[in-house]
């Protein structure tokens, strides 16, 4: 890379399976909805309205962020928000434990953004980037709190990644 060059942005490399898992579910849920509605001989157009209605809403909640990483930043985007932090001038970082563990970045502007940890372990390349890019802002003094929190998910990056090795190469 050329200096002055601003490398490629990653993304989650699982983000469109995903999406496709969730428009299928929302679509199961929609048949099953019209098939029994159909046979009971009761489907009305405001029936099969509230039951599209309803698999929309189920594909909106099931419905993955996209996540992208560049040089010093990072985004999330769902069906109707994108959020951004700049990874380079990190503030915090914290782990909210609970039935889903999230990550909660905050920059120096304010700004903040939750994701799934399990994203940077199924993606190695995004981790690294906004590795790189808060080990800037350790360096730069900016990142106050949460170095251990980023720590121990590096961690559990670098072991799932060598796990996933060992079972290639049939190691496990």
């Amino acid at each position: 890379m050329q200096h002055g060059e601003e490398a490629r942005p990653i993304e989650d490399h699982r983000w469109s399976k995903d999406v496709y898992a969730s428009a299928r579910c929302a679509g199961a849920l929609l048949a099953l909805l019209l098939l029994i509605d159909c046979g009971s001989d009761t489907l009305t157009w405001w029936r099969g309205t509230l039951w599209t209605t309803l698999a929309l809403l189920l594909f909106g909640v099931l419905c993955p962020a996209r996540v992208r990483a560049g040089d010093g930043w990072l985004t999330s985007r769902r069906l109707l928000r994108t959020r951004r932090v700049r990874t380079d001038l990190l503030v915090s970082v914290r782990r909210l434990d609970g039935i889903s563990p999230r990550l909660l970045l905050r920059d120096a502007f304010g700004d903040r953004l939750e994701i799934d940890p399990q994203v940077f372990v199924a993606n190695p390349d995004l981790w690294l980037r906004v590795d790189q890019s808060a080990r800037k802002a350790a360096a730069a003094g900016t990142l106050t709190c949460g170095s251990m929190a980023l720590s121990r998910l590096g961690e559990q990056v670098e072991r799932e990644n060598a796990l996933g090795v060992f079972k290639a190469s049939g190691l496990e």
